[in-house]
């Protein structure tokens, strides 16, 4: 089972952060990363960059409205991800409840959908055609 591991930070988790050296938080990062790919568990992850530097999109109205980051009044920030690959829920949990974060932080974890998911929908177009893109975007990324 595929596992989305979705770190989610508030302003005051995030200020706290800054309290700690940079290079502590980038090598507790960097060893929970090496303890997951020797597990063979992890698939991919990612950290995502300042708020600032991103956008949303929002479908409230009729035309989709674009506003720059930070986004308005914030909570929670989704700040990185991991996707991972466990035989069970209970193994996700145990690599999640591993995971670096600092107090205030969390991490949201959610089941990626797999074909299996879709049997009763076999006929359908999008769902014959997404094996073979699925294998399009694999040769892709190899190369």
């Amino acid at each position: 089972m595929k596992y989305m591991l979705i770190m989610r930070d508030t302003d005051e988790s995030i200020e706290a952060s800054k309290q700690v050296p940079f290079e502590e938080i980038l090598n507790a990062m960097g060893a929970y990363n090496e303890s997951l790919v020797k597990a063979g568990v992890m698939l991919s992850g990612e950290g995502l960059a300042e708020a600032t530097e991103g956008f949303v999109v929002d479908f409230a109205a009729e035309d989709p409205i674009v506003t720059d980051g930070p986004y308005g009044e914030t909570h929670e920030l989704f700040n990185g991800f991991w996707i991972i690959q466990t035989a069970t829920k209970e193994e996700a949990v145990e690599w999640a409840k591993r995971c670096p974060l600092g107090p205030g932080s969390k991490l949201e974890v959610r089941r990626v959908h797999e074909e299996s998911d879709f049997e009763e929908y076999q006929d359908n177009e999008y769902v014959q055609n997404e094996k073979a893109q699925r294998e399009e975007l694999e040769k892709k990324n190899k190369s």
